[in-house]
């Protein structure tokens, strides 16, 4: 009863269907340098290579609480315009869960002549197959439910992402098309919808030159079924230390809809808002970042937040062999 209870939180508090939670969610991780995640066109980027780990673990009171784990790398192969890389992850929610992978292609024209200005403009192309599951072998019921088999349901299927970046020097912006291709999934024997798109929209610019820089951006979501639209509005400081980089940063995303919810007769509604912090160090080629999101609001189904750790290491040139900008997801 309790996970039954997670997954109807999980509807309200994020006013969003399960069907439209198909792939990777996207929460913060794209902060830590990690926005190939995200935009398949940043895939090659740099001049080398990226490798990002990630794990996400939410309401550590809570059994069978939401969790995800992914494993990135992208790579720009050597005297090409060309990019590939590769994702693969694990996202389980309660009796809920899907594994994955992608394969991404990218290409990059350079715009100008100078190959160490930081001026591109990129496309990217991931396709990916989703393994997604329900195990019902533990719901019970006195009244027999027909849309319940008692059993284990998985089926497996096709997805394609689309992606636009534009880069210049310390500015930059990114385009997504998730889960554009329409998909007969039928996980549920309950009816389901195949429109499973959604459309992302980043930019941002990194002001300084000196010991401090700031970074402030923002992440714009919509869901196209349910046309629910969220925002991400952050903002990151860098400084630069003999060893390496030492940064932190803080993220609020609120959501332009809300849930509705009553409370001893009293009607009210409740809009998605996460405050996130995160810190992280760039030591040599190797990063480690950590952030905790904290939802607030009146309905919540635990006080306590949601944890997330990345690592990542950078191969390839040297930051010295690449672009003449501070820009950390291209150097």
């Amino acid at each position: 009863m309790r996970k039954l209870l997670l997954i109807l939180f999980t509807y309200v508090a994020f006013s969003s269907s399960l069907t439209a939670q198909e792939g990777i969610p996207v929460y913060f991780d794209y902060l830590a340098d990690n926005y190939y995640l995200v935009f398949p066109s940043m895939a090659g980027i740099s001049e080398g290579g990226k490798i990002r780990l990630t794990a996400r673990k939410q309401w550590f009171s809570v059994d069978e609480a939401p969790s995800l784990q992914t494993l990135s790398a992208n790579y720009r192969i050597p005297e090409s315009s060309s990019g590939v890389g590769v994702i693969i992850f694990n996202d389980a929610n309660g009796y809920h869960s899907q594994t994955g992978a992608k394969l991404t292609y990218a290409h990059h024209l350079q715009l100008g002549p100078e190959i160490r200005i930081l001026n591109q403009l990129s496309f990217g192309l991931s396709a990916g197959f989703i393994q997604s599951s329900l195990d019902e072998t533990e719901f019970r019921s006195v009244i027999p439910d027909p849309i319940i088999t008692g059993g284990k349901n998985s089926v497996g299927y096709f997805n394609l992402d689309l992606g636009m970046s534009y880069n210049y020097m310390e500015f930059y912006v990114n385009f997504a098309a998730l889960n554009i291709l329409g998909t007969g999934r039928d996980l549920y024997t309950a009816i389901e919808f195949d429109n499973l798109r959604r459309y992302l929209i980043n930019a941002g610019y990194i002001f300084g030159k000196g010991l401090w820089k700031v970074e402030p951006s923002i992440l714009f979501q919509l869901t196209d079924f349910t046309e629910e639209k969220t925002v991400d509005l952050n903002a990151k400081v860098y400084r630069e230390m003999s060893w390496g980089t030492l940064w932190a940063g803080l993220s609020y995303r609120r959501s332009f809809d809300g849930a509705q919810f009553q409370v001893d007769g009293t009607f009210g509604e409740q809009r998605l808002q996460l405050f996130t912090p995160i810190v992280g160090i760039n030591y040599n080629r190797f990063m480690f970042s950590y952030n905790y999101s904290y939802q607030s609001g009146d309905i919540r189904l635990d006080n306590g937040g949601f944890h997330q750790i990345t690592l990542g290491y950078d191969f390839g040139p040297t930051r010295e062999n690449r672009y003449d900008c501070f820009c950390p997801s291209a150097n």
